[in-house]
């Protein structure tokens, strides 16, 4: 697996690799203890493989950024949102399939 397509983001680095990118984001809100999470964990990192040209992958523990939690209103995880150029444009809460996912980021 090739975790290292996706980037861990704190609230130090949000803002730089989620609204100043150039290309669209998708951010998980996580949690270790999260069994969907982890289950979801693999599907990104495939898309994060198969889709580097038009999104970049990352992932926010919320345990410990629950601060961009409540800023971007999660209230259950897994919690996906997609950005671009800096303003949130979809939202996918729960568990999805990577055609599910494919289908929110090609948009």
């Amino acid at each position: 697996m090739a975790e290292e397509n996706v980037i861990e983001l704190q609230e130090s680095n949000f803002a730089a690799e989620v609204l100043e990118s150039e290309k669209k984001v998708l951010v998980d809100f996580w949690a270790p203890w999260c069994g969907p999470c982890k289950q979801l964990a693999p599907i990104l990192e495939e898309l994060a493989e198969e889709c580097a040209e038009q999104v970049k992958i990352t992932k926010v523990n919320v345990d410990d950024n629950q601060n961009l939690a409540s800023e971007y209103g999660v209230m259950s995880i897994p919690t996906l949102i997609l950005f671009a150029e800096g303003e949130v444009v979809d939202k996918q809460v729960g568990l999805a399939s990577k055609e599910q996912l494919k289908e929110l980021i090609s948009d």
